[in-house]
């Protein structure tokens, strides 16, 4: 079974709040085998939007990518960035 990205791109707009998200995403995500490959470090950004912040981790599974963004740890540690920040997220199935 391949592996899973999970890609976020984000503009933080409250950075206590989007703080407290990521204090209480970590442990989500870890809960569903994800393992973080970036998170916040520099970048070069190339083509599209600018977000300064940029976070990539690996999960088991795309299934278990999904299973952790709809548990209820996740969603409630993602009521700490709605409104604190502007985000793009993309789960994907890592090549072969």
């Amino acid at each position: 079974m391949p592996t899973a990205l999970w890609i976020a791109h984000v503009h933080v707009t409250n950075e206590d709040a989007y703080m407290e998200y990521a204090k209480r995403a970590t442990g989500a995500i870890a809960d569903h085998g994800g393992v973080f490959l970036a998170r916040g470090g520099k970048y070069e950004q190339l083509e599209g939007n600018d977000r300064k912040r940029n976070v990539v981790a690996r999960f088991p599974s795309l299934q278990a990518a999904h299973d952790c963004y709809y548990s209820d740890a996740y969603q409630e540690a993602l009521s700490f960035a709605k409104g604190a920040s502007e985000r793009d997220l993309v789960i994907v199935e890592e090549a072969d």
